[in-house]
């Protein structure tokens, strides 16, 4: 889900852009809208033909909606049939960019879904949390990102696991992890959506490994004061690893803030060592 040609880059935005607007509009059919853009990517991804021709440079943007309108009347909402019709109508650099932005498009709708419910940070909180369950457990990982189960087995573990436990935007995004990993790490994937749930809300993610839980008024300081020094709202992921020896350490993007005495123990040896 990386998109790498500057035409693609530019049409993201527009289309990110677009979609806003949809948001904006307060159609009732926000609910449905992540949904509809996930199937919209299923189509394409899974006809190679039709999406060569939905992204072809060449060929007018008119007709490109056109077509996109002819497949997909009746079959989605008319928010999303209208957001896909623009979309299409945008410049890619190849037609995979395309699918990877309608994947971006529809995550970024489930974001927008449960901001409206007031459930956003449930979503990242419970986005990360799946994460390190999946990390920490390899039986599990391997169950739902192996070939071994069919695809009824790995929704039947999710919904098992999640179902009723989490916000209904979890749910989906984690499903469509498990069933159309898209060429990813399950962990990966996890990453990816977690990144875009947080850019709804134009905030960091800091990751903050800690020996033991941190009191609330704690993390509310340490976000305080992580989002004066960057500029942004900062979200807190907080990971509990005995293995941090005092303090913690915070990694924000390719940043990592160590404050733990083996990081300062390491610090002391690199210094002695270039001496």
């Amino acid at each position: 889900m990386t998109i790498t040609g500057a035409v693609s880059r530019a049409s993201l935005a527009e289309a990110r852009e677009r979609l806003e607007s949809v948001i904006d509009s307060g159609d009732s059919g926000l609910a449905e809208l992540g949904g509809d853009l996930f199937a919209v990517l299923h189509l394409i991804d899974r006809e190679h033909g039709l999406r060569r021709a939905v992204s072809d440079p060449a060929r007018d943007g008119a007709d490109k909606a056109q077509l996109a309108r002819i497949l997909l009347e009746g079959k989605v909402s008319l928010a999303a049939l209208g957001l896909v019709a623009d979309v299409v109508r945008l410049r890619w650099s190849k037609p995979s960019e395309l699918a990877d932005a309608v994947e971006t498009l529809a995550v970024t709708a489930e974001a927008a879904r449960a901001e409206a419910e007031g459930k956003i940070d449930d979503l990242e909180d419970e986005l990360f949390r799946f994460s390190r369950v999946v990390e920490g457990e390899p039986e599990l990982r391997g169950a739902l990102a192996g070939q071994g189960l069919p695809d009824e087995r790995k929704l039947g573990v999710v919904n098992a696991l999640l179902d009723g436990k989490v916000t209904a935007s979890t749910l989906t995004l984690v499903t469509e992890l498990v069933l159309r990993p898209r060429g990813r790490s399950l962990e990966g994937g996890l990453a990816e959506y977690g990144k875009l749930v947080a850019q709804r809300r134009q905030r960091l993610v800091a990751l903050v490994r800690t020996p033991a839980e941190l009191p609330e008024a704690q993390r509310t300081r340490l976000a305080a004061v992580l989002a004066a020094a960057y500029g942004h709202d900062v979200h807190l992921n907080i990971e509990i690893d005995p293995t941090v020896i005092g303090g913690m350490s915070v990694e924000i993007g390719d940043e990592i803030i160590d404050g733990t005495i083996a990081g300062r123990l390491d610090d002391v040896r690199r210094r002695l060592g270039s001496g």
